[in-house]
């Protein structure tokens, strides 16, 4: 005896769909509901603009109340890193952006250890995630990460300076990347050209790893390889920022007003900046990626051995100061601290060997 749901059950089977073709729409349904958060760190000397380009980036003013220093207290002004977090709708998808600054980077006389802050803070919220990850409540980890590291370079000198190339060799293993020419409005078209060969040949000397963009797959349509590699031939990005709107042949464009003419914002002719918010927005979520499966894993494996070295150090000191006065509880205790750390060595053995894959493929898409 046949019925209509059997009918319709029929229809569907030898149509030939199953329905996980559906699967994509339920991870954007939930990815959207859900929100997303991003961190962004942007690191500079005073007066590069940091502020007014992270604000025409993303059309907020994340710094409303800033005080500026003046030239005295600034002597005395060490690093210190000031993260704001704001919330920001688009079409109904929420973005949960947080952005530190570092106030006082290079600015004083002596900057030698005008990055140990900036190491610190790094370090500190990998170890938050790590003891979040580790507890028993892993359902709303707030992830504050940073998963890129805007590196501003000043317009005005002949290309990398001492403090520049030593901050980025520090930080290229913790942190994605991302250089950027600050200001360049004040160069002509051929100096910012000669200033990007000069900048990628002293990164290239000095070892230093930026933040690949990745390839394209060979299925992708023309116009996203076209994209790509304008992307990758601006590094470093020239921008300038604004946040001003002005009149210009009858329409309102974000830029900056000089007697000889206007300089607009988004006018790729003009800056980098259209380049660098499509480089940040069309791969948010590979340099999440970079971050949780390169840097962040780096970081635990390191930390897990350092972790396994210090029991081993602890275990063999009790062994070595106990003689034969150790009971059988003692002994069994031992025995179970022992398997724990072989199981903690194995878990590093694997994580380095992921690691490993993992920086392999990043090289090969250089």
């Amino acid at each position: 005896m046949s019925t209509d749901s059997g009918k319709n059950f029929s229809n569907v089977e030898t149509s030939g769909y199953v329905g996980f073709a559906n699967l994509p729409n339920q991870v954007h349904r939930k990815s959207v509901k859900k929100g997303f958060e991003f961190t962004l760190m942007v690191v500079g000397e005073s007066g590069l603009g940091k502020s007014t380009l992270v604000n025409s980036l993303f059309l907020s003013d994340l710094y409303p109340e800033r005080v500026v220093p003046d030239a005295i207290e600034k002597q005395h002004q060490t690093v210190k890193l000031d993260a704001s977090t704001v919330e920001i709708e688009e079409r109904g998808v929420k973005l949960r952006l947080t952005v530190v600054d570092t106030p006082g980077f290079g600015d004083a006389i002596d900057n030698s250890d005008s990055f140990s802050a900036i190491l610190e803070y790094i370090d500190e919220q990998y170890e938050r995630f790590l003891r979040d990850e580790s507890g028993l409540n892993r359902r709303n980890i707030v992830d504050n990460r940073i998963h890129c590291c805007f590196y501003f370079i000043s317009p005005f000198g002949h290309g990398l300076k001492p403090l520049d190339i030593e901050f980025m060799k520090k930080l290229h293993c913790k942190v994605n990347i991302v250089p950027v020419i600050a200001k360049a409005d004040v160069l002509t078209k051929k100096e910012i050209q000669r200033l990007k060969c000069r900048i990628l040949q002293e990164i290239e000397d000095n070892g230093i790893k930026i933040y690949p963009l990745p390839d394209c797959d060979s299925d992708e349509d023309e116009d996203y390889k076209e994209q790509v590699r304008q992307l990758k031939e601006a590094v470093p990005f020239a921008v300038c920022g604004s946040t001003t709107l002005l009149e210009v042949k009858g329409r309102k464009v974000r830029g900056r007003l000089y007697p000889w003419g206007v300089v607009e914002v988004e006018n790729p002719e003009h800056c980098d900046f259209i380049k660098l918010r499509t480089m940040l927005i069309t791969h948010m979520q590979d340099l999440q990626e970079v971050t949780q499966e390169v840097h962040y894993e780096n970081y635990r494996s390191e930390r897990l051995a350092k972790s396994v070295r210090k029991n081993t150090n602890s275990i063999s000191s009790k062994d070595d100061g106990g003689g034969g006065a150790m009971n059988g509880a003692t002994e069994a205790a031992f025995t179970e601290k022992d398997r724990i750390l072989r199981e903690k060595e194995e878990e590093i053995r694997r994580m380095q060997e992921k690691l490993a894959q993992m920086q392999a493929k990043i090289q090969a898409q250089k």
